[in-house]
């Protein structure tokens, strides 16, 4: 079984990897924010990050225990829209 520092480092690989990435070039740290959606009697939970001035929308939406997967998956949409940006993915 993961410890729970093993834990913690799984739970936000792609948060961790955009974060990186943007310290490499010199950009701005992306900044997370969370959305909610009311679904009859539940609500509904997605993650918009901003990075090199786009806002970039999770794919999913989640449920409310799980917030940090709402933030995970926007930032692995975010890493694949950086790198199909010309000026940043020559160094990739």
């Amino acid at each position: 079984m993961p410890s729970s520092s093993q834990q913690q480092t799984q739970s936000s690989h792609w948060q961790d990897r955009l974060a990186e990435v943007c310290r490499e070039y010199n950009i701005q740290a992306p900044h997370f924010q969370l959305v909610s959606d009311r679904r009859g009697g539940r609500t509904a939970w997605s993650s918009i990050v901003t990075v090199y001035g786009k806002q970039i929308e999770a794919r999913y939406w989640y449920d409310g225990r799980n917030l940090n997967n709402a933030r995970e998956d926007a930032a692995e949409a975010a890493l694949n829209w950086l790198s199909n940006q010309s000026n940043l993915s020559s160094g990739w």
